[in-house]
Order: structure tokens, then C-alpha cells, then sequence
């Protein structure tokens, strides 16, 4: 059951009819793991603590500089040369201490990937790394738990929803294949602050749809994101029936 202290810290999502006291209360009951805690993974982090997800899993091996803390918010400065999940997790403790913060301070492996990803109930693509992307999609894909995926660069960004549980949904393999210009990091092509804020709230929200079950995810589309024209597009994205990764011979 959710406390006094709690239905007064959620009361004003808890007056939307889309949320109300039952879809708090599955958001406390959820898992979700983080993958990268940097400029997308820190304002995911801080609004799914400050909805009330009741597990959060973070992952980053990466310490943090002075070069992060132009865009990402879950860090600050007497935080330098910590471990970004240290640095995190005390933030996110301060904000709302009703989480549980399960940290992964080292890269994941294949198989402690599986694991990862079994022990949650839904994953946030939030680093900058292709290899690590595809692996986390498979990972997914394997354990049929639905994954939100942000990236910007420069002044683009992108994002979408693959959910393994509904048959016509593609996964991150079939919309990207072997590679992309996603390779490319921030510290070689440059990125925007706010841009990252942007996309990073919006990968949040799909979270906070998927968990409670209220609208229309970004299942089979791609919202592109243009921050020098504030301009907003959208893409349908199919299911590749013979995606390496998600196709029939795969599944």
C-alpha cells in the first residue's frame, strides 16, 4: 500500500484518471534498469525516482568529468572523479529515499546482461555506444522486456519504444541493422544540452506509459527530433521478418 507521506508526494500524478492510486501503485511495484547514467540516463533517473518506479537499476562503469556537467543533471561538481553510479545514487537517495537504487558499477557482460535485464521489468537505452545498444536490444529481445531507446548528437535527436511482447513491434536491430551515425559519441560530434534533457524526459514518459499502461507508446515509430528548428517528425518503423536479431528464424 502507498503511505500518507507518499500519497502526498505523488498526489499530483495520482489526480490524473490515467494514473490514479492503482497505477502508483504498479509504478512502486516496478523494476527498472537504467543503461548509462550520463546526459539521457540523468534526467530518466530523476523523473522515474521522483514518479515513485520502486526499483531502479543503474549501470555506468564511467567516472564522472568536467566535460558531463554541461548536460547531465544527475551530477555536480564536488561529484568529479566519483563513479556516475555513486554520484547517482546520492542524488537520487536525496530526492526521493522511497526508491531502491540497485547499482552496476562495471560493464556488463553478455551474461550478466541476461541477468540484468530479467531481473527488471522494462529498460532505458541511454548511452552513446552502438555495440552497447545492440547487445542491450538483444538482451530484450531474449527476455521479452520492453526497451526505450533516446539517442541525440549535435542538435538531433531520436527515439523510440521496441516491446518484443507485441508481435508487430520491431526491435532496435531492425531499424539500425549493423550501424549507423549513432557510433559517433558527443565528445567527438558535439550535443546541446537541453537536447538531451528533451529526449531523456520524453524516454521517462514512455517509461511512465509502459509501466502503468495508459496511451500510446512509440511502438513501431520513430520521433525525430530537430533542436535547430524545433521541429518535431515522425517515422514508421516495421518489424524486419528476418531481423537478425527479433526475426522469425530468431524468435
Amino acid at each position: 500500500m502507498l503511505s500518507d507521506e507518499e500519497l502526498l508526494r505523488y498526489s499530483r500524478q495520482i489526480l490524473l484518471k490515467q494514473v490514479d492510486i492503482d497505477g502508483q501503485l504498479r509504478l512502486k511495484q516496478s523494476r527498472v534498469l537504467i543503461v548509462g547514467l550520463g546526459g539521457l540516463g540523468s534526467p530518466v533517473a530523476l523523473y522515474l525516482a521522483a514518479a515513485g518506479v520502486g526499483e531502479l537499476h543503474l549501470a555506468d562503469f564511467d567516472t564522472l568529468d568536467l566535460t558531463n556537467l554541461q548536460r547531465q543533471i544527475a551530477h555536480d561538481t564536488p561529484s568529479l572523479g566519483l563513479h556516475k553510479v555513486d554520484s547517482a545514487m546520492a542524488r537520487l537517495g536525496a530526492l526521493n529515499p522511497h526508491v531502491q537504487l540497485v547499482p552496476y558499477r562495471s560493464g556488463l557482460d553478455a551474461d550478466s546482461l541476461d541477468a540484468a535485464v530479467e531481473r527488471v521489468d522494462l529498460v532505458l537505452d541511454c548511452t552513446d555506444n552502438f555495440g552497447i545498444r545492440e547487445a542491450v536490444n538483444a538482451a530484450c529481445v531474449k527476455a521479452k522486456k520492453p526497451l526505450v531507446s533516446g539517442a541525440a548528437i549535435r542538435l538531433e535527436g531520436q527515439l523510440s519504444v521496441f516491446d518484443p511482447r507485441v508481435e508487430t513491434s520491431p526491435c532496435y536491430h531492425c531499424l539500425y541493422g549493423h550501424g549507423s551515425e549513432a557510433e559517433l559519441t558527443c565528445s567527438e560530434a558535439g550535443v546541446v544540452g537541453p537536447l538531451v534533457g528533451m529526449v531523456g524526459s520524453l524516454q521517462a514518459l514512455e517509461a511512465l506509459k509502459l509501466l502503468v499502461g495508459f496511451g500510446e507508446p512509440l511502438i513501431g515509430r520513430l520521433l525525430l527530433i530537430d533542436a535547430l528548428s524545433s521541429r518535431f517528425r515522425e517515422l514508421r518503423v516495421k518489424r524486419d521478418p528476418h531481423c537478425a536479431v527479433c526475426g522469425a528464424s530468431h524468435g
